[in-house]
């Protein structure tokens, strides 16, 4: 299925949120609340792309099956008006070919493949793992590179080596080295998204199509203006957006784990997504309290 916003430029969209899987309140999936922050999302948060069964998706927590009904239910919800990226990456090769196989039967539009964590294989194992993946359906390929989880990085060279399979189109860094991926996007075709609410700004300015985010569950309005800013030319009104939204991205991604804190987020402005499954806990009072206060100081309003 053809992406209903990428471009040549931006191929999976420009503002995604890694979207959080809604829980009932006894830990089952909740497909229809699912559907209902899909909608939020693109519809009042303006995200143009979601990534579906990532980590902020408790991916790790989820079966295959889950993963599945998931997807098909977001592409029910928005794939007519967003571009859907489903995450298909494990620290197992065959197993990672399956969940790619499984997604394109299921309507994505795009793949998002995570290095292989705690296993540290060496770059020839990451490219041929990549490969792999990119070789198993028709779908355009996101590589997701975040050391600080999986343990090793995808090297320049390794990048460079994988820009030439032609449906490895981009990258989602995490790995926050802004001079080595500005060597790659000099180099190659591929891509660069920002995986890291922190730099969603200095990602823009080395020549990024976009973000993949957490914060915007919550602010995916501002992030997508904030990069319209940036591209005609209004750095002063950008910059103005990135110190705007600081309190949040600090709220969200510097306190506890990420998927935490943006479920208490989302309850706090009115689209309760429920709560998280073990190993993660729901956010403390305390954590609330100050996530609150961060909340209004960057703007937002919250229900009572």
């Amino acid at each position: 299925m053809a992406s209903p916003t990428g471009t040549s430029d931006a191929p999976f969209g420009r503002t995604l949120t890694a979207m959080v899987t809604p829980f009932a309140s006894d830990g089952a999936v909740d497909y229809e609340g699912a559907q209902r922050l899909a909608a939020y999302l693109v519809d009042e948060q303006r995200n143009d792309g979601l990534v579906v069964n990532g980590t902020t998706g408790e991916s790790p927590t989820t079966s295959d099956e889950e993963k599945v009904r998931i997807l098909r239910a977001v592409v029910e919800a928005v794939g007519d008006r967003a571009t859907v990226v489903a995450g298909a990456g494990t620290n197992d090769t065959r197993h990672s070919v399956e969940l790619a196989e499984a997604a394109e039967r299921a309507g994505a539009h795009g793949l998002l493949v995570v290095t292989p964590y705690y296993n540290k294989p060496p770059q020839e194992g990451l490219l041929r793992h990549f490969t792999a993946v990119a070789d198993a359906t028709g779908l355009p390929v996101m590589l997701y590179d975040i050391p600080g989880r999986a343990g090793v990085p995808i090297t320049i060279e390794t990048l460079f080596r994988l820009a030439e399979h032609p449906r490895i189109a981009a990258v989602k860094d995490a790995k926050g080295d802004l001079f080595a991926g500005s060597q790659v996007m000099a180099s190659t075709d591929l891509v660069f998204y920002s995986g890291d609410d922190l730099l969603n700004l200095p990602w823009l300015s080395v020549g990024a199509a976009g973000y993949v985010s957490v914060v915007g569950h919550v602010v995916g309005a501002e992030l997508a203006s904030m990069a319209d800013a940036y591209r005609s030319g209004d750095v002063e009104n950008a910059l103005a957006v990135h110190r705007q939204l600081l309190p949040v991205v600090s709220a969200i991604m510097t306190r506890t784990q990420g998927a935490i804190m943006v479920k208490a987020a989302l309850k706090l402005v009115g689209q309760d997504a429920g709560c998280v499954r073990p190993p993660l806990v729901d956010a403390t009072e305390e954590q609330i309290t100050a996530l609150r206060e961060d909340l209004i100081t960057g703007g937002l309003k919250l229900v009572d």
